[in-house]
């Protein structure tokens, strides 16, 4: 079950939720360490939290009792939703015709690794505070401060 990496994954299968609702929130955790990750979900607002929490403490909870890893020294390596199968049911519309509903499940995995030593600052800055620095008479202007800015519509 191991790879030789020591990645650690956890799946849950046939979550009745479409999963573009559920990338929404996971998108929001991917590449983040274990520990943060659980503090955006507990206080995510959207339904699929759920779900994506009850996955995340399960990878963690396999961390530590199969290969005896903290909780602090990993980070999310990849998160996914795939599709799962679709109930297929159908509604009645007017004129006698029917219209197909899909209900959609999904499939949620994560793979947590750990951290290889600690992140070093490269001291490399953004690319528009370097801008700044090397000229000090640039200003960046948002789109409020910027005249010759309009919204084409």
């Amino acid at each position: 079950m191991t790879k030789s990496t020591m990645e650690i994954t956890a799946k849950a299968k046939f979550i009745r939720m479409s999963p573009r609702k559920v990338r929404l929130v996971i998108d929001m955790i991917r590449g983040k360490k274990a520990g943060d990750a659980l503090d955006i979900l507990s206080f995510s607002t959207k339904w699929a939290r759920e779900p994506a929490l009850r996955v995340l403490k399960s990878a963690i909870a396999n961390a530590e009792h199969n290969f005896k890893l903290q909780k602090d020294n990993l980070y999310i390596k990849t998160i996914k939703a795939d599709g799962g199968p679709m109930m297929k049911r159908w509604l009645p519309r007017a004129f006698g015709r029917a219209a197909p509903v899909r209900k959609r499940t999904s499939h949620i995995t994560i793979v947590l690794d750990e951290v290889k030593g600690e992140t070093k600052d490269t001291g490399k800055k953004p690319i528009i505070e370097a801008r700044q620095a090397r000229n000090p008479k640039i200003k960046i202007l948002n789109h409020k401060q910027n005249k010759n800015f309009k919204i084409k519509k």
